[in-house]
């Protein structure tokens, strides 16, 4: 992001700090508008990146059978009201062809897809078809469960509320022990 854009960050902030009735230049907020416009730029990195590079190296192992990771913290911004949604990842794949990946490649592509404008449901589904795309497995089971500040601190403020979606792809997809087998180990 260049400086023109923070520059345009700055305005805006100033600008919402104006509209609600505050004073921009009030000793607490005088530099709110450069922090937020720093923390943009940092947890909007991901518009910036390309996670398919995360898998330009990619490794030969004789080993088909499910690799799983757990538990990946994200956190992301809903997109429709610029409010924070955090919560864990958990990936799964089979490999084919003894095509595996880095673990913490993994990890890096949710951070870099949670980096973003976001809604959880696109988020899961772009995992799920980057893993399937660069990795041609026989399979992607994705899971990522969620706390959606827009619906625990606004509108209907349930805290503590939990939203999952899973993508399913190749075998887990068509094979439902394979798919059970996966949720409980996930759930685990």
């Amino acid at each position: 992001m260049d400086e023109v854009s923070l520059k345009k960050i700055e305005q805006g902030v100033r600008m919402i700090l104006e509209a609600i009735g505050e004073n921009p230049e009030r000793e607490g907020l005088v530099d709110t508008p450069e922090r937020v416009a720093k923390m943009y730029k940092e947890i909007f990195s991901g518009l910036e990146q390309d996670p398919s590079e995360f898998f330009d190296t990619i490794y030969s192992e004789d080993h088909e059978e499910l690799v799983l990771v757990k538990d990946i913290s994200f956190y992301s911004m809903c997109e429709h009201h610029l409010i924070p949604f955090f919560g864990k990842a958990h990936i799964a794949y089979i490999p084919q062809e003894g095509k595996v990946a880095g673990l913490s490649k993994l990890a890096r592509a949710v951070e870099s897809i949670a980096s973003r404008p976001q809604l959880q449901e696109r988020m899961t589904a772009a995992l799920a078809d980057l893993l399937m795309n660069k990795l041609n497995p026989l399979g992607v089971f994705i899971m990522l469960e969620a706390e959606q500040l827009c619906m625990t601190m606004r509108g209907i403020k349930k805290p503590g509320t939990k939203t999952i979606t899973t993508g399913a792809r190749g075998i887990f997809k068509t094979n439902d022990s394979i798919r059970s087998e996966v949720l409980l180990l996930m759930k685990n």
